[in-house]
């Protein structure tokens, strides 16, 4: 008995030797894959009950577990949608195939902590092994709104429209005019003034604010009044906004704003120096500068002159470019210089990283082992962030799987020899009667 026991153990030991054997060669093997995870194999005693004075070997079992939560170093790519997760948390992809399928309204979600991806034909961010990436689609003025965290619904495939166009329309807008003093005394041939403002609607194209300032002319003196005048080309030059204004000529505030009295569109608020005006797209905050400030418009000398005009929005623009921000926003750059968000990417992370089912490509399923899933924000929460233009590498050390390789030659040799002086004691014991 204690003799078969010791030829059943050593069995057992060239059995769990040659699973070692599988995940140090599968570790080697994926030494160069990005974000691939090492299998680590343990061994554990069996114990059998033994009789008085006699040994019985148990031999040995084995576990294998892959080290999903052990990192990889990353490295820098020149592709701005190559991703990497710094940090615990995986990126949530689906496979191309169940996005082909038009009638899925929800995708199955695998798990991953890097992939290199690129837009198809169809526009999706997918890996040359098939995984797409999933996200939160935006609004179209670049918010998110809110989505449910403990559920795939919401999540969508990452679809970039290359040939998309996008532009801003115009909100604000400031008025930086120097006004001629000598217009606004005696004598003077009270011509308007006339200033052309370009703006953006909501579909893009360029309209224009046309402001002009009547100097109000007395019979003798100075009177330091203009009457500002707005109309709106997209409204057929219709007036949107009329303004009184009265400029301060004391020693300390001359050329100044004093007052301003609203005759027709919304009225001035000293506190911003602005007022708003409805042109036929929607409003427009226009800024003229604070009382006795000196900024805006002002009043001096005998010359019209623009000091400082800007304004918000921007024409149609052509997509030349998306990125991903470290947490987790998809930025579409347009070829005018805005940036809007197209999508969001979560980050998932459960109790029990080892515990997920290890799938083909680096990627993995939930499990019961794994417990339920959480949809962060990338850099909130217990959750790493997202680096882009970055790729992780395999979490395999080379060096270290070559000596445990040698460890397990050794082993092995050394079971098949208890094997071999099994079987010799054997034979001898079948020698002893002839």
């Amino acid at each position: 008995m204690t003799i078969s026991s010791s030829l059943n153990a050593g069995v057992a030991g060239l059995a769990a030797n040659a699973s070692r054997l599988a995940t140090i060669s599968d570790n080697i093997a994926n030494s160069n894959t990005f974000g691939y995870k090492r299998a680590e194999t343990g061994f554990h005693s069996m114990v059998i009950s033994n009789g008085t004075g006699t040994y019985s070997a148990g031999g040995v079992r084995v576990t294998s577990q892959r080290l999903i939560d052990q990192a990889g170093s990353l490295v820098t790519t020149a592709n701005s949608t190559d991703l990497a997760v710094r940090g615990r948390g995986f990126l949530p992809v689906t496979t191309a195939n169940s996005v082909g399928d038009s009638n899925d309204t929800e995708f199955p979600m695998r798990l991953s902590t890097t992939g290199s991806f690129r837009t198809d034909s169809q526009g999706y961010l997918v890996t040359e092994t098939g995984m797409v990436l999933l996200g939160w689609p935006a609004s179209a003025d670049g918010t998110v709104p809110t989505f449910p965290r403990d559920t795939v619904d919401g999540l969508e495939p990452i679809q970039v429209n290359v040939n998309q166009f996008a532009g801003e329309p115009t909100t604000r807008m400031n008025l930086g005019v120097n006004l001629p003093a000598t217009e606004t005394e005696a004598g003077a041939d009270g011509t308007p003034l006339e200033l052309s403002v370009e703006y953006y609607d909501n579909l893009g194209t360029s309209q224009n604010v046309m402001v002009s300032f009547t100097p109000t002319v007395p019979g003798t003196g100075s009177s330091n009044e203009w009457t500002m005048t707005l109309r709106d080309s997209a409204s057929g030059g219709a007036v949107i906004g009329e303004y009184t204004m009265v400029f301060d000529d004391s020693r300390a505030s001359g050329g100044t704003l004093q007052s301003i009295t609203a005759v027709s569109g919304g009225p001035y608020d000293p506190a911003t120096g602005a007022f708003n005006v409805n042109v036929a797209g929607g409003p427009i905050e226009i800024s003229v500068g604070g009382l006795s400030e000196g900024t805006g418009i002002t009043q001096l000398s005998d010359s019209f002159a623009p000091t400082q005009i800007t304004k918000d929005g921007s024409p149609v623009g052509n997509m030349i470019s998306v990125d991903v921000d470290q947490n987790g926003f998809v930025q579409a750059t347009f070829d005018i210089g805005i940036t809007r968000t197209i999508y969001q990417i979560p980050l998932v992370d459960l109790p029990n990283a080892n515990g997920l089912r290890a799938m083909d490509n680096q990627t993995y399923q939930t499990t019961r082992e794994s417990g339920s899933f959480f949809l962060w924000d990338a850099g909130d929460g217990p959750t790493g962030d997202i680096v882009g233009f970055a790729l992780e590498e395999s979490a395999t050390d080379v060096a270290g799987e070559l000596t445990q390789l040698i460890q397990t030659q050794r082993a092995y040799s050394s079971n098949a020899k208890v094997i071999q002086t099994v079987d010799e004691m054997l034979q001898e014991t079948t020698n002893i009667k002839r």
